[in-house]
């Protein structure tokens, strides 16, 4: 996956002075520490628009951090938490894991793929929705259940997911 994403030729776009001062800010919390890489990239991805590390952001990271690209590339292409594709504004994590599937978590998926008119891995035209499959995140007593962001739904039913969406979609 590394060679794939970050051996081709890229041009480097020109990152906008916001995400650039988030980086930074970040990697100076952290006080520039390598030991750190995961939770600076984690803490970057929240706080940008799009929620994602994409080749310009990684490489603006190691070159702030004087540490090689790809051990930036690492990080971010290993951790299922991190995304090189932009995704919406709420990230639904669908808990991929043996509780949620023996209590339905397909039958969820299918209803949230319905609801949302997209299929896991995509995120809505609006930009407001990405599903995505997750390994387990701890919520197996409430099971089916989904991470919205950092937030657990669970307990999840057609009725739930209905509400949870327009609760959203009214959240914008």
């Amino acid at each position: 996956m590394i060679l794939k994403l970050y051996t081709r030729r890229y041009t480097i776009l020109k990152l906008p002075e916001e995400i650039k001062k988030v980086c930074k800010n970040i990697i100076e919390y952290y006080d520039n520490n390598p030991s750190d890489l995961l939770q600076i990239v984690l803490k970057i991805q929240r706080q940008i628009p799009g929620k994602f590390i994409n080749f310009d952001i990684a490489k603006y990271i190691a070159d702030e951090m004087q540490i090689p690209l790809s051990k930036v590339s690492e990080v971010v292409t290993y951790f299922d938490a991190l995304s090189t594709k932009k995704r919406g504004k709420y990230i639904l994590g669908l808990c991929n894991a043996t509780a949620c599937s023996l209590n339905g978590k397909d039958k969820i998926k299918e209803i949230f793929e319905r609801e949302l008119g997209i299929k896991e891995g995509e995120t809505t035209e609006d930009g407001l929705f990405t599903l995505e499959l997750v390994p387990c995140f701890g919520a197996c007593d409430v099971a089916p259940a989904v991470r919205v962001n950092d937030n657990v739904v669970g307990r999840l039913n057609e009725e739930k997911i209905k509400a949870l969406i327009a609760k959203l979609k009214g959240a914008k």
